[in-house]
């Protein structure tokens, strides 16, 4: 290539004394496809160069990244030969097959808890939970027994199926239980009352079959009959939690021998497997389980070239850099500070300074850094409005397909959506909502909003009223 980019040219042969040594047609067009095949080549040859050198430079960058990965697994791990224990930070479920080995009763589509966390050597983890179900409760009309029981399930079967036309489960009920609960709506002279427990096959058909009941359905014995649901309206995730007495950021015990390796991995994590959710053991927050794991936490801010005047939009402006600063949870002290920038800029003493040719270079390196250091947690300020949001659509302008997969789920990408916050201490606020899986955002920005009344909240301002700093 030459100094403009563009491939060089064979200069083209002088035309000839002789008239009539004048090539034919033929020839001529012969010449030319010479010069073509000759110009072909150099072009080769220099495209394959350039790819050499890119890829020289990224196996450099994964070099100098690589001082900075967790902590390897230690044999017993490896062997599974021992009980993991970890400290869980971020919690959430999805629908998928159920899991042959261990639940080889059940089949079609399940929800799946997936808990991330970290033990106390530094390893990240992923726990599939499988076999716990959405459920909630009904009152049960008097004199219903076993029977009448079951001709309800019948017919609740019936209109959920005629409901979810489209959904792929063998049964949308589960199973009905008579069991004994006490409302704590009301004063209750009783202990207990019968209730029904209805147990559905997926968390989004608690609402399909509340609504049902609720409008009311036609009883052999009972005629039209609405129902009053409980705890229908509680999340997935939290009825989870509830039940396992979990609380949040304990410590969960999977023994060993309970825990199955995931033959495909589905994660960046370096421990992933299946479990079922009897088999958890909670903890509560005392003594040794009282301690926090060495969760890394990643602080980052960026910088753009905005125009005069104008604030700057990602549609526009470049990113010319990225600070990133990260810690152990419980040390004083970072163990990375560095800086990415856009074309050189001055030494900084105790930052590693990573200096890139253009602004693509500089999001897929952040991209990088991102999967080898693996935060467990994100903080900044108005990164969830600002910052985050900027480098997705700022990486989308200039094509970058693989930057948005910053998550532990391979191949996930970020999810953002517009959210409004509303009340009456602190009125209406418009923000984002990122959702990086498997990490957890924290925008101090949010939490000044929402917790001191100021009058101005920029950085400096803040800065200022705290730290006497700006």
């Amino acid at each position: 290539m030459s100094a403009t980019g563009n491939p060089r040219k064979r200069a083209a042969p002088p035309p000839p004394k002789n008239p009539a040594a004048t090539p034919s047609p033929q020839l001529k067009h012969q010449a030319t496809m010479e010069e073509e095949e000759l110009d072909e080549d150099v072009f080769f040859e220099e495209t394959l160069l350039q790819y050499e050198e890119e890829d020289s430079q990224r196996r450099a960058l994964s070099d100098r990244l690589a001082k900075w990965k967790r902590p390897a697994l230690s044999p017993s791990y490896i062997s599974q030969s021992q009980n993991i224990v970890f400290q869980q930070l971020e919690m959430d479920y999805v629908v998928g097959d159920s899991h042959k080995e261990l639940l080889p009763s059940s089949s079609g589509l399940a929800a799946i808890i997936r808990i991330f966390g970290v033990t106390k050597e530094g390893h990240s983890v992923c726990c599939f939970v499988h076999g716990f179900e959405p459920y909630f409760y009904i009152n049960c009309p008097s004199g219903m027994g076993p029977d009448d029981i079951s001709r309800f399930h019948k017919i609740l079967e019936g209109k959920m199926s005629e409901s979810n036309r489209n959904t792929r489960v063998p049964k949308f009920i589960r199973r009905i239980e008579l069991v004994q609960k006490r409302s704590i709506m009301h004063y209750q002279q009783q202990n207990s009352h019968p209730f029904l427990k209805i147990v559905v096959a997926l968390p989004t058909m608690v609402a399909s079959c509340r609504g049902i009941l609720e409008r009311g359905i036609q009883i052999e014995g009972l005629g039209m009959k609405s129902f009053m649901t409980y705890e229908s309206n509680v999340l997935f995730a939290l009825r989870f939690m509830i039940d396992c007495n979990i609380v949040g950021g304990n410590w969960i015990e999977v023994p060993r021998g309970k825990h199955k390796t995931i033959p495909r991995s589905l994660t960046n994590c370096q421990l992933e497997f299946d479990c079922l959710f009897s088999d958890l053991i909670s903890h509560a927050p005392e003594g040794e389980f009282s301690k926090m794991a060495p969760f890394r936490i990643l602080s980052f801010d960026i910088e753009c070239a905005g125009r005069k005047g104008h604030f700057p939009e990602p549609s526009q402006d470049p990113v010319i850099q990225i600070a990133n600063l990260v810690t152990l949870q419980g040390e004083g002290q970072p163990f990375v500070q560095n800086v990415m920038t856009l074309k050189s800029c001055s030494s900084i003493v105790g930052v590693d300074v990573m200096s890139f040719d253009t602004e693509k270079e500089v999001l897929l390196a952040w991209r990088d850094f991102i999967r080898e250091v693996d935060p467990d947690i994100i903080i900044g300020y108005n990164i969830c409005k600002f910052d985050l949001p900027y480098l997705i659509q700022r990486a989308d302008v200039l094509g970058i397909a693989e930057f948005p997969i910053l998550g532990r789920i391979r191949n996930s990408r970020v999810r953002i959506k517009d959210t409004t916050f509303s009340s009456r201490q602190y009125g209406t606020r418009e923000s984002k909502e990122v959702t990086i899986e498997g990490r957890v955002q924290f925008d101090l920005l949010q939490v000044m909003q929402r917790d001191y009344k100021l009058s101005s909240y920029s950085l400096n301002s803040v800065s200022s009223h705290f730290l006497n700093e700006q």
